[in-house]
């Protein structure tokens, strides 16, 4: 039996969407995940299916204060010496520990992939730190990559677009199908026990400022003041009254949410139930009419998926890495910075008829399948397959300080 290239994939901590990735990409190499910090800085859950990959967690927790670069190193070189990996994928190039890891694998000869979402619009760019980027990802010998945006801006940085895959930005669609439409057989007891309305946008993301949801929330306004004035008489659309706004999630901003809500009386149709772990999320997709993400800057944004693949019609800001591949037929695009363009994109989902809603839906079912994890699977596969048939590069004592000077460098 052929053996399967052993190829180990690091992230900061590996929670359900990792999980799922992983357990992907078992069916096609040997695979080990590597987690810095076996505790997560959030409160996700765990993942409720069994591992299929080796698991290894180098501490048990490690924050960006906690511990020292010096400890991080050690942990990371001693499990590369117990997995002896033919390739190592690196979530990153300035997330927590890559650099470190990636000066370790440069040390042992090792073939790198970098796993990225960085795209030439996601912040302005400096072209000194350009150049620095430059040089970090010629270090790597392929990679793996959410869509197009990103594959365009690893060629910006010198990387060949033939060494360059998709399929990093998955989730488990199978597992927000079925537990949305379980949820959807038994509507009025969930609904009841949730204290949702009937009809609502949903939104999901912390409460920071590059997600928008003030301007989200003023843009919510504009929508109901504009369906006043509609005439619709769609009985689908609950005779013309407006629908709610669900927002999940919870952050810093959250206080000064609730005073806009205060401003503009809408605490009786704008609902922040809080962070809602894994398990939960469905509930929420499930009996929601339509979702709705309005970030200034999103590299990907796994939302998205979480909602197509739940079924819904989606409203997402242009600046969303996702947008070229997930949002085609089952939805529109829109300015983040112009409340009046999202209040229009709300009113216009809001009163199509029941059926022209439910083509969306479907639209996104269909976009949903083409981005299951065994995406990410044939993409991992083949970007280690390209690293593995590079001829081994040496890399001198000025690449590792490279590395270990961009530390400071934003990405």
């Amino acid at each position: 039996m052929e053996r399967k290239p052993a190829v180990a994939v690091v992230f900061h901590h590996i929670g359900p969407y990792h999980h799922t990735r992983l357990n992907a990409a078992a069916d096609r190499l040997t695979v080990t995940g590597i987690e810095w910090s076996a505790k997560a800085y959030d409160a996700w859950g765990a993942a409720d299916s069994r591992a299929r990959y080796h698991k290894v967690s180098l501490l048990r927790e490690a924050t960006e204060k906690h511990p020292g670069k010096a400890e991080l190193r050690r942990a990371f070189r001693s499990a590369l010496e117990q997995t002896n990996p033919d390739v190592v994928a690196v979530n990153g190039w300035n997330n927590f520990g890559s650099l470190i890891a990636a000066n370790c694998c440069l040390r042992r000869g090792i073939p790198m992939v970098v796993m990225s979402e960085s795209a030439r619009g996601d912040e302005p760019r400096m072209r000194w730190k350009e150049m620095i980027k430059r040089r970090i990802i010629g270090l790597y010998s392929a990679a793996l990559v959410g869509g197009q945006r990103h594959v365009d801006y690893l060629v910006q940085l010198g990387m060949r677009r033939e060494r360059i895959f998709t399929g990093y930005d998955v989730v488990d669609n199978e597992y927000f199908r079925a537990k949305t439409e379980e949820i959807r057989s038994q509507t009025s007891e969930v609904r009841e026990k949730y204290l949702l309305p009937e009809n609502y946008f949903l939104a999901s993301a912390r409460f920071i400022e590059k997600k928008n949801i003030p301007k989200l929330i003023q843009a919510y306004a504009e929508y109901r003041s504009r369906l006043q004035g509609t005439g619709v008489t769609d009985p689908g659309y609950n005779g013309r009254a407006p629908w709610h706004l669900v927002l999940l999630g919870d952050g810093p901003l959250r206080e000064s949410l609730n005073s806009q809500l205060s401003t503009l009386n809408l605490h009786q149709h704008v609902h922040l139930p809080g962070f809602k772990r894994y398990d939960e999320l469905p509930i929420y997709y499930a009996l929601a009419n339509a979702f709705v993400h309005a970030s200034t800057t999103e590299q990907w944004g796994l939302v998205v998926n979480e909602a197509i693949a739940s079924g819904l019609p989606v409203i997402v800001s242009e600046r969303c890495g996702c947008v070229p591949e997930l949002v085609q037929d089952n939805g529109s695009t829109f300015d983040p910075t112009n409340e009046h363009e999202l209040a229009a994109r709300l009113l216009e989902v809001a009163v199509l008829p029941r059926e022209e809603r439910e083509q969306l839906a479907q639209a996104s079912y269909e976009i949903a399948a083409n981005f299951a994890p065994e995406r990410f699977g044939e993409g991992l596969e083949r970007a280690v397959t390209a690293a593995t048939g590079l001829a081994r590069r040496r890399f001198g004592i000025i690449n590792r300080a490279l590395l270990l000077a961009a530390k400071t460098y934003e990405r």
